[in-house]
């Protein structure tokens, strides 16, 4: 599995914070691949517009782009999108969890 450096966590965060970069990722995930030219179809933003958000979703590592004849076919890193959540998990959710018992937390399973 990739391991990711504190500023590949950085730049991946920066990137899915914008809504509309996060729902074309969301948009590409869903698919084992898919053209451009659907995102521009599928979303009510300019191409210019588009193309920027993948020009930042690649350089987080999040997608990877490939031409197929005059299409790009754009495809998710999901070994990225794992090591990510993974990241998360290792730094936000563990270290909180590793601290709550029963007697501090009643919901806590017994």
């Amino acid at each position: 599995m990739t391991q990711l450096s504190d500023e590949q966590v950085h730049r991946i965060s920066k990137a899915i914070a914008d809504p509309q970069r996060f729902a074309i990722l969301t948009c590409i995930a869903s698919e084992l691949e898919i053209a451009c030219k659907s995102l521009v179809d599928e979303f009510p933003i300019t191409q210019a517009t588009i193309s920027h958000h993948l020009k930042e979703l690649v350089a987080a590592e999040l997608i990877h782009s490939r031409r197929q004849g005059q299409l790009a076919i754009l495809s998710c890193r999901r070994d990225i999108c794992e090591s990510y959540t993974r990241y998360l998990a290792e730094h936000l959710v563990k270290p909180q969890l590793s601290s709550l018992s029963p007697a501090t937390n009643p919901t806590f399973p017994k």
